[in-house]
């Protein structure tokens, strides 16, 4: 094995994530600089960059793109600057000479020829595995995409904007009978689709929907009503002044804080399942769904939510909602989630049930879009008919965790903090 420094997976990582290579911003011999950017390593919560921990050549590359990786695992190795007088360029020769022998092993320096070029006449800006194959997918030239990445490197999302129109078609359903071998020939007309890769991200959230309801927690949800007429009084009375102090005042602020409110009530649901006891976490952080386009679903966690008043929590929620479309959320961000909120009805859902629960945590509230629905109201001895804002609220609970008392308990709560908002 090579001498070297070695290059490691960040130590640290969210529990229960996944890790994989996304790709190298350097190939075997290029000179590298101190605290460069070296690695991109993505996870299913947030894309992470590893720097180079010392200047010098990148000499070995033991994970590659695509691979899985765990926190602390070594990646590569870097050798020794060549001498500034010896006119060589940084070649693999070159980093085989600085490292004091062969760069890597002859096994591994196969898997290295297979994911990065020869040196001779290629550009550090050569595909990834996974691009090459997407390119091929839909038959473009790499000269013909611009590239984005690192030194013009083409990513996925390139070649996505390169493709054409509506993709390649798929063959008639009668030669995908043949292929297999199969008289699958029955008239039908030709169907036309085309293939959207899943991203590392899609792929890890779709594994830990499927782990959290099939394999992990028995889901139950609860679904309330709540009137939220005081509650958008507040709201007009204060939107003005948070504005002027640069924070919008949304919606989602006031059921953060109701949450609060409902979690001190019954403090199961802000609690971990583990086998021998309820873990029930002392501080309250709660995670915030959030849409990314092109990436998909993110939570980022707003801290100690019980210590903020309701501009703190605005200001926070846009902080990271904000950070989280930008694509600037750090692995800190997504980190210690106790409880989570999934505001689905910003998007038009007037309910939704079950809201998968974001392991390990035991509880999840949705909340629907909100609308002017008509109501009955008691005045005196009298009813009357009255149009007023409303929405469904759901909490999705593990039912090892919590009864249904329990969860009915903590959504009477929600939803009278909501109904009778106390000013601010």
């Amino acid at each position: 094995m090579s001498s070297g420094l070695d290059i490691r997976a960040p130590a640290e990582q969210t529990e229960g994530t996944r890790s994989q290579l996304l790709r190298w911003l350097k190939r075997v011999g290029d000179a590298v600089a101190e605290n460069e950017p070296l690695i991109e390593i993505e996870t299913d919560k947030v894309t992470v960059e590893v720097a180079a921990p010392a200047s010098g050549v990148l000499v070995e590359i033991l994970k590659h793109e695509q691979e899985e990786v765990v926190p602390g695992e070594l990646l590569g190795r870097l050798g020794p600057a060549a001498p500034a007088h010896s006119g060589e360029p940084p070649t693999r020769a070159t980093a085989d000479r600085a490292a004091g022998g062969p760069a890597m092993p002859a096994a591994s320096a196969a898997r290295v020829a297979a994911a990065v070029p020869e040196a001779s006449g290629v550009s550090s800006a050569s595909p990834s595995p996974a691009v090459r194959r997407l390119l091929a997918e839909h038959g473009l030239d790499p000269g013909s995409v611009r590239g984005t990445g690192p030194g013009g490197k083409i990513t996925v999302e390139d070649v996505l904007r390169a493709a054409p129109a509506g993709g390649a078609p798929a063959p008639r359903l009668e030669e995908r009978g043949a292929h297999a071998g199969g008289t699958e020939s029955t008239g039908a007309a030709m169907v036309r689709s085309h293939r959207v890769p899943h991203t590392p991200i899609r792929r890890r959230i779709a594994e830990h929907m499927v782990q959290s309801l099939l394999h992990t927690a028995p889901h139950v949800t609860t679904v309330f009503e709540a009137d939220l007429t005081a509650l958008m009084q507040d709201r007009a009375r204060q939107r003005e002044e948070f504005m002027r102090r640069g924070v919008p005042l949304t919606l989602t602020a006031y059921f953060v804080q109701a949450a609060v409110a409902a979690i001190r009530a019954v403090p199961e649901a802000n609690s971990r399942w583990t086998d021998t006891a309820l873990e029930i976490y002392d501080d309250i952080n709660i995670g915030i769904a959030t849409a990314v386009e092109g990436t998909g679903l993110m939570v980022p966690v707003l801290r100690d939510a019980g210590d903020r008043d309701l501009f703190e929590v605005a200001r926070g929620l846009e902080d990271l909602v904000a950070r989280a479309r930008a694509g600037k959320l750090t692995p800190a961000d997504v980190r210690g989630g106790t409880f989570t909120i999934s505001n689905h009805g910003v998007s038009g859902s007037l309910l939704a049930a079950p809201i998968i629960i974001n392991q390990p945590q035991s509880a999840i509230l949705g909340v629907g879009k909100v609308e002017s629905r008509p109501v009955a109201v008691e005045e005196g001895d009298e009813q009357k008919v009255e149009v007023r804002p409303r929405c469904y609220v759901t909490l999705t609970l593990d039912h090892r965790v919590m009864d249904g008392h329990q969860a009915n308990r903590f959504m009477q709560t929600l939803v009278g903090r909501l109904t009778d908002w106390p000013g601010q």
